[in-house]
């Protein structure tokens, strides 16, 4: 892990998921996100003790295992609080709930890993509870209410609202929980005028207007082979077998609720904006396009 200050109180740590830190004041620091687990949580406290800092509290933008991993050793060992927004408050709390939310029922114990179920954690709603120089705002569609954090800096830690060209161009589907606010996010996206931007899976850059493109023009491509798949009838495994096929993708137990997940998201996008229709045939349900 590489610490690197890119303002007068805003630093973040280089990360397969980027951690930021802002000090408050000359020794107490607020963490945003924690990593994938416990070992991350701990290498993050390092940094912070290596500095002479206090961690005061931790700030979720959501609550995705790989980053809410480190809340329960840093909260253990510093007693700090943790501030997350509405229904990620819940899952933060209640991390059983991502790995059953993604299967759609109880998790078989292959999925009750570490990087689909984080340790519990005690956590306040970011409302009124934010700290001075800090500000959030929603970032709607990876996950349910996700938010991303602007500090005093004007640097801008963006979540999982974007992924590389690199992570696209090799897996090509991300999870997405909701098609039509990750594509209204995007829009949104556009309208900022940060210094800096950092999102949760890139390289911190001074320009996102690339990576938003990039990120539309993967969301519409699945979209679209989706519907032309349903040119004939076909259920959600079959779909899904197709996207692996056609992406050369390997399935794996995670890999299987995740993409499986973000299809399903897909196929209710389609359905709402009036392109596929459903029905039920010899007891399964099948999908076409309109």
């Amino acid at each position: 892990m590489e610490l690197i200050k890119v303002g007068e109180k805003t630093y973040y740590i280089k990360n397969p998921t980027n951690i930021g830190i802002y000090k408050i004041d000359n020794e107490n620091v607020y963490i945003i996100d924690t990593g994938n687990d416990k070992e991350a949580g701990k290498k993050i406290l390092k940094i912070v003790q290596e500095n002479n800092w206090k961690v005061k509290g931790i700030i979720n933008t959501h609550s995705n295992a790989d980053h809410i991993g480190g809340n329960k050793v840093i909260q253990d060992r510093t007693d700090c609080e943790i501030l997350s927004y509405n229904i990620e408050k819940s899952f933060t709390e209640f991390p059983i709930l991502e790995p059953s939310f993604l299967y759609g029922g109880y998790p078989f114990k292959d999925i009750k890993n570490k990087f689909l179920l984080a340790k519990e954690s005690k956590v306040k709603n970011i409302e009124n509870n934010l700290p001075e120089g800090l500000e959030y705002f929603l970032l709607k569609g990876h996950f349910f209410d996700m938010i991303g954090i602007r500090t005093s800096d004007d640097i801008y830690f963006l979540a999982d609202a974007l992924f590389s060209e690199e992570t696209t161009t090799k897996y090509h589907i991300f999870f997405i929980y909701d098609v039509e606010n990750y594509l209204n996010t995007l829009e949104q996206l556009k309208l900022l005028k940060g210094k800096l931007y950092i999102p949760s899976h890139c390289e911190a850059t001074d320009n996102i207007d690339n990576l938003i493109e990039i990120n539309k023009n993967k969301i519409n491509e699945i979209a679209n082979k989706i519907l032309n798949y349903c040119e004939n009838e076909n259920t959600f495994e079959n779909i899904l077998k197709y996207i692996f096929d056609e992406y050369k993708l390997t399935i794996n137990p995670n890999q299987y609720i995740l993409v499986g997940s973000t299809i399903k998201s897909y196929l209710s996008y389609l359905f709402d904006n009036e392109k596929i229709i459903y029905g039920f045939k010899e007891n399964k349900m099948v999908w076409i396009k309109k």
